[in-house]
């Protein structure tokens, strides 16, 4: 059991290590659910990222897809059509970017952290021309819009305080559901995990491995897409590199999950353990007043750690 669970012991472990030395700010209402929209946006695009990995292929674009993404859609409303609108646009991009992606790997047969470096600078660059290098703010972001990300529903009240659930937490929480279902429940989910298990077998058996690997990098691009919308409206603004640097972090965070399956295979709940694990850490040593550029040392010596041991406890099984 502590092979198999050693990262979710380790997650409560950081837990209880915090709230003994912030006990008064840690382990609060208040702060865990500031803790859950902090790492919302991050889980969403780590979820989607889930479902290709589990083909063994990589996506490295979600970041700049989702910069992309939020500045199409905050482009869109700055030229006057409809939130609804914007919305659907923005993830008819990031849905073609991500078949843009799926096309290279399965049909063109590049690998796929060359395929998808590529494609990071592309969107990148198109980032940058949807906005002219600028930052989109102020009156061109509706105030709904705006509005959404920094909203939550009224849970009741705690020791006086209004407790309320941020809106993001809850986009996270159905993205969670929907990924879980379809990797867990679905004949879909089931030839992913064929395919990232030798492709070569999966094809042999009939399925249909061109097809599923280019599905995968769709539902990649729809989660980086949702992940920028989700960061555009929380901030009210577009950059057209304020999604950079979710991919590392969602990349990682799956790496974290993995070493929860003694198959060595991602799973999508062992990915929101990671995802909790980054967020818990970086509240914590906020809270410690600890620089941001050891928070970045000791996130990554944890991620290598954890992944060693995956590694090591997998081979001696």
């Amino acid at each position: 059991m502590i092979r198999r669970y050693g990262t979710l012991i380790g997650l409560v472990g950081i837990v209880v290590v915090f709230s003994v030395l912030r006990p008064d700010t840690f382990m609060t209402v208040g702060n865990w659910l500031n803790i859950t929209q902090q790492v919302s946006i991050l889980a969403v695009v780590a979820f989607a990222s889930t479902v290709v990995m589990v083909t063994g292929a990589f996506d490295l674009s979600v970041g700049t897809m989702a910069s992309l993404a939020g500045m199409v859609a905050a482009a869109s409303m700055q030229a006057g059509l409809g939130i609804g609108v914007a919305i659907a646009l923005a993830l008819a991009v990031a849905a073609a970017g991500g078949a843009v992606n799926g096309l290279l790997v399965a049909y063109l047969r590049i690998v796929p952290f060359v395929a998808t470096l590529g494609t990071l600078t592309m969107f990148g660059g198109l980032a940058l021309m949807v906005s002219d290098g600028s930052t989109i703010f102020g009156r061109a972001i509706p105030q709904a819009f705006g509005a959404f990300g920094r909203g939550g529903l009224p849970l009741g009240t705690v020791d006086g305080r209004a407790v309320i659930l941020p809106n993001l937490t809850i986009v996270a929480l159905i993205v969670l559901v929907l990924v879980w279902v379809l990797l867990e429940q679905t004949g879909y989910g089931r030839r992913l995990y064929a395919v990232g298990g030798n492709a070569v077998a999966a094809r042999l058996a009939g399925v249909r491995t061109r097809l599923v690997m280019l599905g995968a990098f769709v539902v990649s691009g729809l989660g980086a897409g949702i992940g920028g919308l989700m960061l555009t409206s929380r901030l009210a603004s577009a950059n057209p590199t304020q999604g950079d640097g979710l991919m590392l972090n969602a990349i990682a965070a799956v790496f974290l999950g993995v070493t929860m399956s003694d198959e060595g295979v991602p799973r999508v709940l062992g990915t929101l353990v990671g995802v909790l694990i980054l967020g818990v850490l970086a509240n914590g040593l906020t809270q410690l007043q600890i620089d941001t550029y050891v928070q970045q040392v000791l996130t990554g010596a944890i991620v290598v750690g954890a992944v060693a041991v995956g590694s090591v406890r997998r081979r001696a099984s």
